[in-house]
């Protein structure tokens, strides 16, 4: 058995046209335009090529969108202003902060300073706090509620296992798979680098999500076999024949899973392009409520 190719980019494809075509209607009924800002400090080249991305995005589908980039010596009080002043600005909706942060920057002070009503990203503590409920939900974990969905993957009562528990991606989406209601209702488990036997825990889920940062760590060991695997890692392997010198892998082991799992995301073209795609539709919910029409 090989496993069905979960295609990210086809996916995300069909949702940026159903935004696009929402956004359009929005505009012609309120006259409001959706508005992304994303902040950059510092000059990561990996978050470079990513706010590069946001923004042709934004600008493809006809948006107001700007990248504020700031010099790597900026300050907290400095980073904070710029904050302030799109706070109050009408014609944004959406607050990016590109994270990581150079520098001892307070991320979580600065992240803590976006408007919970802007912050499309879904890291500020009052967002956090209501995965439970209704909210912006962080891009990454929506995303993989998006794959399930669309490729006809029903999490209600079935066993999923979520391996890593950073605050971006398996915290948020252990709380959100967790919810009642369709599209989630799953018994969810969360294992991590102290969880004894873990190869032996994840071989008990009907849904695999692997977020745990370690390069093709997830093998058959840890697979049932016909289970759905959702591989959100991105990690960079030395590779001398790749004309960059390296390839980009996931958590799992992909050549040897997609033998035994009933479904797989690739990577690259598998989650990746899922995130964007959800920022987009929370600066257009931002938007609409902005507009007074959500």
């Amino acid at each position: 058995m090989t496993a069905t190719l979960i295609d990210g980019k086809a996916i995300r494809d069909e949702i940026l046209e159903e935004t696009e075509r929402e956004a359009k209607a929005l505009t012609e009924k309120t006259g409001v335009v959706p508005g992304l800002v994303v902040i950059l400090v510092g000059e990561d080249p990996a978050s470079q090529s990513y706010v590069t991305s946001k923004k042709k995005t934004c600008l493809k589908m006809g948006w107001h969108s700007e990248l504020i980039e700031m010099p790597a010596t900026a300050k907290l009080e400095e980073v904070a202003a710029e904050i302030d002043r799109l706070n109050a600005d009408e014609k944004v909706h959406g607050i990016l902060l590109q994270l990581p942060l150079p520098g001892d920057l307070d991320e979580q002070a600065l992240l803590e300073r976006i408007d919970p009503a802007k912050d499309v990203d879904g890291f500020h503590p009052t967002n956090f706090g209501r995965l439970a409920l209704p909210s912006f939900i962080p891009c990454t974990p929506k995303g993989v509620v998006e794959l399930l969905k669309r490729t006809g993957v029903n999490p209600r009562g079935k066993r999923l296992v979520v391996a890593g528990r950073s605050n971006i991606v398996g915290k948020p989406l252990a709380l959100l798979m967790a919810r009642k209601g369709p599209g989630y209702d799953a018994t969810v488990t969360v294992v991590h680098s102290r969880t004894p036997d873990m190869p032996e825990v994840c071989r008990e889920a009907d849904i695999l999500i692997a977020a745990i940062g370690r390069a093709e760590m997830i093998t058959t060991d840890y697979v049932k076999p016909g289970a759905v695997v959702i591989d959100v890692g991105v990690n960079r392997a030395d590779d001398p024949s790749h004309p960059k010198g390296y390839r980009l892998t996931g958590d799992v082991d992909f050549e040897s899973v997609k033998e035994v799992a009933s479904a797989i995301t690739p990577v690259p073209g598998g989650v990746g392009p899922m995130t964007i795609a959800m920022l987009m539709t929370n600066t257009l919910e931002s938007a609409k409520r902005a507009a007074g029409v959500a």
